[in-house]
């Protein structure tokens, strides 16, 4: 994201979406939005499905590289790029599998958010919960070199404001509401948070707006929310992680369930700068931000895309090993088809070659000959050319395993 600065206070004519009349009852036409929530909506019904297909250890493993990639990639939108052992070191702690690993108080404490954003999703959020996750993500009261208010709202009499360019050529994006009305606007965003929640059995209304009581549905609930909150921008620093650890926050409340089977910011990452434009766009029309919620769920939908064929491919490496359960590997042997599988079709460029698998086992140029040779007696793999131009690749139908 742009960095974000003081810098002078706002024009009085209404530019921004805080200054229009009737704010902050944002609303959405339902007929408009109906198919993209409904799309949104069967294609995460299918990553739930998928996933109850798993096995107990794959789902696991899902949850874990979903957690790791949402870390890597909310911070990564903010230009911060984060070891990505550390996370999964992180992240392995608090699922109890590891005590061990590099560490970085940064990455714990974004670590901390997001797993307190879903695995907290019964509890209310409030002031001091999201006081304490601004906190974490800025454990040494800095950004960058500069010191921030941590832990509280912003309170400096300047403007907000979300900036590019060089100094001198700035270009202005938006600018927050200023910091004395802050306290009163996230007030009234935290009852309408709250007094949204997804309760059982009730009806779901896709259109409902922010002055209205009741349930919505849990993307058009995430999307409204997120922008609502950015809108506000009501932290110094830190508000865009904040708002997408909100964003999941709602949608673990919709699904009543603390597991994570879809990233959906590695999505936004992939598309920053449409994030950025439709973000803008609706921050700088009127109060109607059916375009926005649809931008919203066509990407949730692509995240769940994403999720259904990290499952598939780990649906087929089950698969494989289960169909080849009869058979005898050696650790070097079963190394490297893991590798292959890991890699998926297509992903491990040029193919296994003998070589490779020395490189990858450590083993003699005769040892491989002889591994490779019993890999393809038992059907584990599959091979074509002859000399050094001899490839293999592991047994999937369908797979090409990056030899074309």
């Amino acid at each position: 994201m742009p960095l974000i600065r003081p810098s002078l206070p706002p024009a009085a004519a209404p530019r921004y979406i805080w200054q229009q009349p009737g704010w902050p009852a944002l609303t959405v036409d339902a007929a408009r939005l109906a198919s993209s929530v409904q799309t949104a909506q069967r294609q995460l019904g299918q990553v739930l499905g998928q996933a109850a297909a798993l096995g107990l250890m794959s789902r696991e493993g899902l949850h874990q590289q979903v957690w790791v990639d949402e870390a890597i990639a909310t911070a990564a939108i903010e230009g911060e790029r984060l070891n990505r052992d550390s996370v999964r070191s992180s992240v392995l702690r608090r699922l109890g599998l590891t005590d061990d690993g590099p560490s970085s108080r940064d990455v714990e404490g974004l670590i901390d958010v997001l797993q307190d954003a879903v695995a907290g999703h019964a509890a209310v959020l409030d002031v001091d919960r999201l006081c304490r996750w601004q906190s974490a993500l800025f454990p040494a009261g800095t950004s960058g070199i500069h010191r921030i208010a941590v832990g509280r709202y912003r309170d400096h009499t300047e403007a907000m404001q979300i900036i590019s360019g060089q100094l001198g050529r700035e270009v202005v994006h938006y600018t927050a509401p200023p910091s004395s009305t802050v306290a009163a606007e996230m007030e009234r965003f935290l009852a309408w948070f709250e007094s949204t929640r997804p309760t059982p059995r009730q009806p779901i209304d896709i259109a409902m707006n922010g002055s209205s009581d009741g349930p919505i549905d849990g993307i058009t609930r995430a999307a409204l929310a997120h922008l609502w909150f950015e809108s506000i921008h009501p932290f110094e620093d830190g508000n865009g992680r904040i708002g997408r650890a909100i964003v999941e926050l709602a949608l673990a409340q919709d699904r009543g369930a603390a597991s994570r089977m879809v990233s959906l910011s590695t999505q936004l990452l992939a598309h920053r700068r449409a994030y950025y434009d439709a973000l803008h766009t609706a921050q700088t029309g009127g109060l109607d931000v059916t375009a926005w919620v649809q931008w919203f769920a066509q990407t949730f939908t692509q995240a769940c895309e994403a999720s259904c064929t990290i499952m598939a491919s780990a649906l087929q490496k089950a698969s494989f090993w289960s169909d080849h359960t009869d058979g005898a590997v050696n650790a070097r042997q079963r190394k490297v088809l893991q590798k292959l599988l890991d890699a998926g079709d297509g992903g491990f460029l040029g193919g296994l070659t003998a070589e490779k698998y020395t490189k990858i086992t450590g083993a003699s140029k005769a040892t491989a000959t002889r591994d490779l040779a019993d890999l393809l007696r038992q059907e584990l793999l599959w091979v074509q050319g002859v000399g050094k131009a001899t490839r293999y690749g592991v047994k999937v139908v369908g797979w090409v395993q990056g030899v074309s």
